[in-house]
């Protein structure tokens, strides 16, 4: 709703741009939700301070952001009117006065000056409009507020707000049943101080009200907001400060800190939905499962900057919406942890569980011992097979992730998905590999296969013989069907055996070119055939094998060497 032309603006103050130290400059509106992103140590952290601290005084020099565009709206007789009603004065001279609200002071004869001046910084001013929300700030607003005359002082307090507004009381308390089963109770007669407490809400007896004696009984049985642990009382905190207090501009970093998955996607959900439209939301953090429940809503004012870090820059990319919107689209992906991508350096991609499972217990194997972070940097990724492996590299590439790609060696058994995933990693796949390809897959098609078309009809009647009329087609019978047909190609050899089982000469050559090609790319195939060839010793498939597997010693089994190797290779690949 306008503002009555008669009543004086309420004054505002956002940023507009922001520049990065490796140049980059991002435009803003004043309504938007910026959210860092990236690998630990990129500068998500350092630059919302850096942000705050150019709001203050954009000459100051800061590692991260640069430089800030600063927009203000109001005059400066509106500003003037604004800290006059929701600030307390303190007259400090014969015509000087201090204006004091939360934790911002400002000399009354230099706040028209830098409201008029904003180019250069709001400096004092500053925290009046910009609120950088640390752990601490969001812990303590959970404690008890001063007991204030609110008739007369200004709101000091984001408690005081719920003081004032009972339907403000009640919507902070909903949000807080949605995240804990229970309600958030002000205690309106308490003394000095005003204090929340949680629970399930007293109700009132006959002739009682919220402030009777028997109510205030009934209501400190349960227990104090305060005494409770820090996910209550940040989950609180971040909702006061950004949806109750009434800055411009939030800054919060890790808004999920202390919170349970559930609880950190409902606490993104609601910062999208009801903040304010004329509030600017800076976010840093490292929750896959909080960028979940900011993307829920599906919102435009939700944009995601990737931040990383490189010698002494801080390269960024703001991540494509529509590419973000794509990846949310697709069910499949939606509610795997593909997003968690963007909080690691890199992603290596396999095709089940199994793989990354036993590929990243030989990284920390090889890895034991070394003085790098490759370990916290490096996520192992699955997405339940090849032929949905195009679309999960399309993705990350999407949201600015490096992949590495690990696959079986039968990906050479079909044009698709082979081409689809080199075309994912931008690989020409007409000019670069196709003939290689077309050379090794005829050579591996013209092999003899393990059962000829006599003998796989034998054993398929056999296995269907042993088959009962009656009931359900049993899994054992498929699973030995499938079998049976897979020995029908000499695949099934291929698969296991891997690039030895390529005839020598023209067309072993043609695949070596090829691995190598696709390798250097960001492609590999294992060379020995499947994950299993890598210890033959060890019976089973899958799940089964690789917990067999991992109980060897990984570091110096010899049979485990060429594991040891490939992975070696994954980790000093880039893509």
């Amino acid at each position: 709703m306008d503002e009555d032309a008669n009543q004086p603006m309420t004054p505002r103050a956002w940023i507009n741009s922001v520049t990065f130290s490796d140049g980059s400059t991002i435009s803003l509106c004043d309504s938007d939700i910026l959210v860092f992103v990236g690998p630990n140590n990129a500068g998500k952290s350092v630059a919302l301070m850096n942000i705050m601290q150019k709001a203050r005084d954009r000459n100051r020099q800061r590692p991260v952001v640069t430089d800030v565009g600063l927009s203000v709206a109001g005059t400066p007789d509106d500003l003037a009117t604004w800290l006059d009603k929701n600030s307390r004065k303190i007259i400090t001279g014969r015509s000087s006065t201090l204006y004091t609200r939360l934790d911002a002071s400002v000399q009354e004869v230099h706040a028209t000056n830098w409201w008029n001046h904003c180019d250069s910084g709001l400096h004092e001013l500053a925290p009046f409009f910009f609120c950088h929300l640390t752990t601490d700030a969001r812990l303590k607003a959970a404690d008890p507020a001063p007991n204030i005359k609110l008739t007369e002082a200004p709101l000091a307090h984001p408690i005081h707000h719920l003081q004032v507004d009972d339907l403000l009381e009640s919507r902070i308390s909903g949000f807080f049943r949605r995240a804990f089963g229970e309600d958030l109770i002000l205690h309106r007669n308490a003394g000095s101080v005003v204090p929340l407490y949680c629970g399930m809400r007293p109700v009132p007896k006959e002739n009682e009200d919220r402030v009777s004696y028997g109510y205030v009984l009934e209501l400190e049985k349960l227990p104090a907001l305060q005494d409770q642990g820090d996910g209550m009382r940040s989950f609180v905190g971040v909702l006061l400060h950004s949806l109750v207090v009434e800055h411009s501009v939030i800054l919060i970093d890790e808004p999920e800190a202390f919170l349970h998955p559930p609880q950190a996607r409902l606490l993104g959900q609601m910062l999208v939905k009801e903040a304010p439209l004329n509030r600017q939301l800076f976010l840093a953090t490292h929750s896959g499962d909080f960028l979940k429940g900011l993307l829920d809503s599906n919102s435009d004012r939700v944009r995601i900057v990737r931040v990383q870090r490189k010698e002494s820059k801080n390269p960024i990319k703001e991540l494509d919406n529509a590419g973000v919107k794509q990846v949310w689209g697709d069910p499949l992906l939606r509610y795997s942890n593909v997003l968690d991508g963007l909080f690691h350096s890199r992603v290596i991609l396999c095709e089940s569980d199994s793989d990354c499972r036993f590929y990243a217990a030989i990284r920390d194997a090889v890895d034991e011992g070394q003085d790098d972070d490759r370990r916290e940097h490096i996520m192992f990724l699955h997405c339940g097979g090849k032929a949905r492996m195009p679309i999960v590299i399309k993705a990350l590439r999407n949201l600015d992730v490096p992949v590495t790609v690990v696959c079986d060696f039968d990906l050479l058994n079909g044009e698709s998905p082979l081409s689809g995933v080199c075309s994912a990693l931008n690989l020409d796949w007409a000019q670069q590999f196709k003939q290689d390809w077309s050379l090794v897959k005829r050579s591996i098609d013209q092999k003899k296969p393990e059962l000829g078309s006599a003998e796989v009809k034998q054993q398929l009647q056999q296995l269907l013989n042993e088959v009962p009329d009656q009931g359900q087609f049993p899994d054992d019978a498929k699973r030995n069907i499938e079998g049976v047909l897979r020995r029908s190609s000499p695949w099934s050899h291929a698969k296991t055996q891997g690039k030895s089982f390529v005839p020598s000469g023209e067309a072993y050559a043609a695949c070596d070119r090829l691995l190598t090609r696709l390798r250097e790319s960001g492609l590999f195939l294992v060379p020995v055939g499947e994950l299993e060839s890598f210890c033959r010793s060890v019976g089973n498939h899958g799940p089964k094998w690789v917990n067999s597997v991992l109980e060897r010693d990984l570091r110096q089994d010899p049979e485990l060497e060429q594991a040891r190797s490939f992975v070696r290779s994954l980790l000093g690949s880039e893509s």
